[in-house]
């Protein structure tokens, strides 16, 4: 049975009180009475304190047990000095790399390095090493020999098995061999952070801790928590089953040899037979019988070498992870890495309610650690004014880490919780002019949605509840986040409610009363959505909803904002060279955004982060959505060659004059000339701009020469307009539009969008 998060005895320490701020100097801990931490936690953000920042969330849930907790925030790395400067922590150190992976912070999809860091003060680049939680575990083991060291984040949480790493362009070990941790907490970590501390705390082992559900550690080959364990294949678990013949009911005699008896005899005699009555076990029995055998079973993923050396074998182990997702219903994992395994225990349990809200209510300070004075730290600037609503989202993105970290469970908090919240933001936060900027999550509206059945929800091995479409079983009903909604902007001092986290418009648009609420007082002129896509062949591999859902949350969008008299936007996202889009499939793209007049600013190239379905796409072609093995396997078209890459890119933003050259370059491979043309119905002019059209090398495109539509495809452009004084064409019609034309222009990038791997935009 799980136990509640704050059932524990607390530590000595708690008759110390709470600190201002987690100390991050000797001279903060001797301020506070301390000779020694308690715990040391390693991050590469900034050390804000507020609970939308790891370190302080779980620095000020350690507190609140009575432990000591300093933050090393962002040290030098090319040493273990810095990894001193608190001392030798009494129980372990506990390393992250931060809120967001430390690669996708640092790179763009394209591999190139970016020129700024949201969760560095004054947004300063390079102040953490890439793959920080390996490089950070590795100094504080040097620092101090001996001392526990557990590694978490969502950096260790998408790695804790052999993964395909885009970057390095291979398949990398578990971090936990290469970082040479002692723990890994994968996904929400205050159950298993709490009960490992208290275990240390009592003089426990750390290496005799194997049975905390959310950690994974190194095992022996041979290991196993009790010998009535069963181990199981992975291999027999995703490829076909013999089918064995029916017995023939009637037979006069078994198929065969006949038994005999121990002295040859060919008949036995009854008083041999040993006999027993017939128990009938009722329902519940055999489901309590199979539920403790699955608890007793852990199945045995391929190894890291025949995972690394084939890619059938990678994409059935990415499969079988996801499909061992479910807290109900998971069992424990193994891989081997070399002459050890590393040893995954099932999921952690998702948090309740009045969990949530204790850990949300703990005294953070909500404010930047005083150390970094003025300087601004893009990230806090963002955020300060939001509040996280929940946890968890069951849409089951393919491209997306949220499932894989926080879990396909919503996780909410109370309304009262919530509204002390933003009471505190009103009363503490200096800067408040009384607008709220999100009430939110990772989605915008799965507040408190749920499995209709806690049965269900618990047997369920589907890997999304809305796709392909929104399960019978999903309680879909939007009137507590409404309810929330009108008591937060009832408030005094609070002036606006904004709703900026992305938006389920698949699940809205079973709420027609949502959407009046949102159009109406909480969007601020623009809304995000994802859409992702138009076409299914790409929308399948995301495993994303078709365009038909977008079109019916528009018209009721626009519908909404008129009976008001607004004039409100959507900002749709869309993803280029996603595994599974041709070239075809992102033309028809392009044109779709050329008909309803998007002129896009924002767009991205699919970045294959650590675990993601998408990812394993990506690098083996095939669709782990899917049974891989048993030679039945799905084929996945992939893009990898840059020039591919740009190409879809270049077809999102097909108004830019920049991409003309390269986009009228395919669409002459395509056979499409007829989209050329400087009418409104093509897609690219035939002319090109002075000082556009700059190519990757540095060259500039010459302007194009006039291209004849195909016969039929449609009246051709303006042609050629009278010569210049230089002697080259110019044409009369078919100018570029303005930039303003079509939708207003586009708000600033959020720093914490998921386009960047983490934060809340869906």
């Amino acid at each position: 049975m799980t136990q509640a998060l704050f059932s524990h005895r607390k530590h000595w320490a708690a008759r110390l009180g709470t600190a201002p701020f987690l100390p991050m100097t000797r001279a903060e801990m001797t301020a506070l009475g301390w000779d020694a931490c308690d715990v040391i936690l390693v991050t590469g953000d900034a050390y804000i304190d507020h609970p939308s920042f790891g370190m302080a969330l779980v620095g000020r849930l350690l507190e609140a047990q009575g432990y000591r907790v300093g933050i090393i925030s962002q040290p030098d790395w090319h040493s273990a000095e810095p990894f001193r400067a608190l001392g030798q922590p009494t129980l372990y150190f506990g390393v992250t790399a931060g809120n967001m992976d430390s690669m996708v912070n640092r790179y763009t999809s394209e591999r190139k390095t970016r020129s700024d860091d949201a969760y560095t003060p004054n947004a300063e680049p390079d102040k953490r090493p890439d793959r920080a939680v390996t490089v950070y575990a590795q100094r504080c083991r040097e620092a101090f020999p001996g001392t526990p060291v557990i590694i978490g984040s969502i950096e260790a949480s998408l790695r804790r098995i052999a993964h395909y790493d885009y970057w390095s362009d291979t398949v990398r070990r578990s971090v936990l061999p290469d970082s040479k941790a002692d723990l890994l907490i994968f996904g929400n970590a205050e159950r298993a952070l709490l009960e490992v501390s208290h275990r240390l705390a009592r003089g426990e082992r750390i290496g005799d801790i194997h049975d905390l559900r959310g950690t994974a550690f190194m095992a022996a080959r041979d290991w196993k928590p009790e010998e009535n364990w069963l181990e199981v294949a992975s291999t027999e678990l995703d490829t076909p089953g013999v089918i064995d013949a029916h017995v023939d009911p009637y037979a006069m005699a078994p198929d065969g040899p006949a038994a005999q008896t121990p002295g040859g005899a060919d008949t036995i005699k009854a008083d041999t037979i040993k006999t027993a009555p017939i128990r009938i076990m009722s329902k519940a029995e055999r489901l309590a019988a199979r539920q403790d055998m699955r608890a007793r079973t852990v199945i045995r993923l391929p190894d890291y070498d025949q995972v690394k050396n084939n890619p059938s074998l990678y994409a059935h182990a990415s499969r079988v992870l996801h499909l061992e997702s479910n807290p109900g219903n998971a069992r424990a994992l193994r891989q081997a890495h070399g002459e050890r395994d590393v040893w995954l225990n099932p999921p952690p349990i998702p948090l309740s309610t009045p969990e949530m809200d204790a850990v949300y209510d703990l005294p953070y300070a909500r404010a930047p650690h005083p150390s970094y004075g003025d300087a601004k730290i893009p990230a806090w600037e963002m955020i300060r004014f939001s509040i996280n609503i929940m946890r968890g989202c069951f849409g089951g993105c393919t491209f997306c880490s949220i499932t894989e970290h926080e879990g396909r469970i919503i996780q909410s908090r109370s309304e009262d919780s919530v509204i002390r919240e933003i009471e505190a933001i009103r009363d503490k936060t200096p800067g408040f002019t009384g607008v709220i900027s999100d009430l939110g999550g990772p989605t915008a509206n799965m507040y408190r949605m749920a499995c209709k059945s806690k049965a269900i929800e618990s047997a369920c091995r589907r890997l999304s509840c809305v796709f392909p479409d929104v399960c019978e079983n999903m309680l879909t009903d939007h009137t507590p986040l409404i309810h929330m909604y009108r008591r937060a902007r009832a408030l005094p001092g609070v002036k606006k409610i904004l709703i900026s986290s992305g938006l389920r418009y698949d699940l809205a648009v079973r709420s027609p009363e949502y959407i009046k609420e949102l159009v109406q007082h909480h969007v601020g002129g623009y809304l995000k959505i994802a859409p992702e896509h138009t076409e299914a062949g790409p929308l399948s591999k995301m495993m994303k909803p078709g365009i038909g859902a977008y079109d019916r949350f528009k018209d009721m969008f626009e519908a909404a904002s008129r009976a008001v008299g607004k004039k409100q936007y959507l900002i749709p996202y869309f993803i280029a060279a996603h595994p599974g889009t041709t070239d075809e499939d992102m033309l028809n793209l392009a044109l779709w955004l050329k008909k309803h007049d998007f002129r896009l600013d924002q767009v991205q190239t699919f970045l294959p982060t650590p675990m993601a379905l998408a990812t394993t796409m990506y690098h083996t072609e095939k669709n782990p959505l899917k049974k891989v093995l048993g030679g039945k396997g799905e084929a996945v078209s992939v893009v990898r060659q840059g020039r591919t890459r740009r190409l879809h890119k270049a077809f999102l933003r097909y108004h830019d004059a920049d991409n003309w050259p390269l986009l009228r370059e395919a669409l002459k491979e395509m056979g499409r000339v007829d989209l050329i043309g400087n009418s409104k119905k093509h897609l690219i002019p035939l002319f090109q701009p002075a000082g556009t059209g700059r190519q990757p090398g540095g060259t500039r495109t010459p302007r194009a020469e006039s291209v004849r539509a195909k016969p039929g495809a449609g009246k051709p452009g303006a042609g050629k307009g009278a010569p210049t004084k230089s002697g080259t064409d110019k044409p009369t019609s078919g100018k570029p539009a303005p930039a303003s034309r079509g939708r207003p222009p586009q708000v600033p990038k959020h720093p914490l969008s998921q386009r960047r791997g983490g934060g809340k935009s869906r």
